[in-house]
């Protein structure tokens, strides 16, 4: 289960940066490391950290992608705006 969470970490990455050679390492101790397999050759991205440190490090690496937002939800937001006037 750990390790999961980690992995999701990395494949939002992948989604984000449009890059599909980052991989998450676990090692000894339960830390993990990120790496980048780009071009052959594996480049530690980071240093080892335990799995929140981790997730949290590699979600900063790459900015979220905006929420969707509906028209019906756009609205709903404004009027809460105006009420609260």
């Amino acid at each position: 289960m750990r390790g999961t969470k980690a992995i999701y970490a990395v494949e939002r990455l992948k989604t984000r940066s449009g890059n599909s050679a980052y991989a998450a390492l676990s090692l000894p101790g339960g830390v993990f490391r990120l790496v980048d397999r780009a071009g052959g050759a594996e480049r530690t991205v980071g240093e080892p950290m335990p799995l929140d440190a981790f997730v949290a490090f590699v979600d900063s690496l790459s900015p979220a992608q905006p929420k969707r937002q509906s028209k019906l939800d756009a609205a709903f937001d404004a009027q809460i705006k105006r009420s609260r006037r």
